[in-house]
């Protein structure tokens, strides 16, 4: 089997993130075959058509890890019942300029923790409708993840209660990821 690069964007800021905590380890139940990387996004100026003349080298930098990626894993929180701005912005950047949108064709699949007991479904829901519209392949089914101590052990892998779900969600998303880079 050929390796994948995925590339796991996670929409928070926050350095004690529970987002990134849950990226990290989700990216323990990817295949040996899968190489994972973190794309920064907390660097990214707000997008502005202004700055398409001459892109900031933070903007090439992540435009071209997720150029290089065969997929995309979004892990984010919930801000006012949508995706938060730091990865809106990111978003909007890989999307410009139209021809070179980094996100197009390219499998993607959403997840999401937050405490509160939607596990950031509204955030997905949106993201789930920008992704359709940039033109990415984003994996069916839902992951909406309610934040629990026990969600994560002290190993930092997915707590028995949510492995089982979870182990699916993502085979299915290495499944779709293989068969699109054929």
């Amino acid at each position: 089997m050929s390796n994948i690069h995925l590339a796991i964007v996670v929409g928070s800021n926050n350095r004690v993130s529970i987002n990134r905590q849950y990226a990290q380890a989700l990216a323990k139940l990817l295949p040996a075959h899968f190489s994972v990387s973190y794309p920064q996004i907390d660097d990214l100026p707000m997008y502005s058509l202004d700055l398409e003349v001459e892109r900031p080298a933070s903007v090439n930098r992540f435009t071209d890890e997720i150029n290089a990626a065969d997929a995309v894993l979004i892990v984010t929180p919930e801000h006012n019942r949508s995706v938060p701005a730091v990865l809106k912005n990111a978003l909007d950047w890989g999307s410009k300029p139209m021809d070179k949108n980094v996100w197009r064709d390219k499998p993607v699949a959403l997840t999401g923790t937050s405490p509160g007991a939607m596990g950031a479904a509204h955030a997905q829901q949106h993201l789930r409708q920008i992704m359709g519209i940039l033109g990415s392949v984003v994996l069916g089914g839902e992951a909406y993840i309610q934040f629990k101590p026990e969600l994560i052990t002290s190993d930092g892998e997915i707590g028995p209660a949510s492995h089982g779900f979870l182990q699916a969600y993502i085979d299915r998303f290495v499944s779709l990821a293989e068969k699109l880079k054929g």
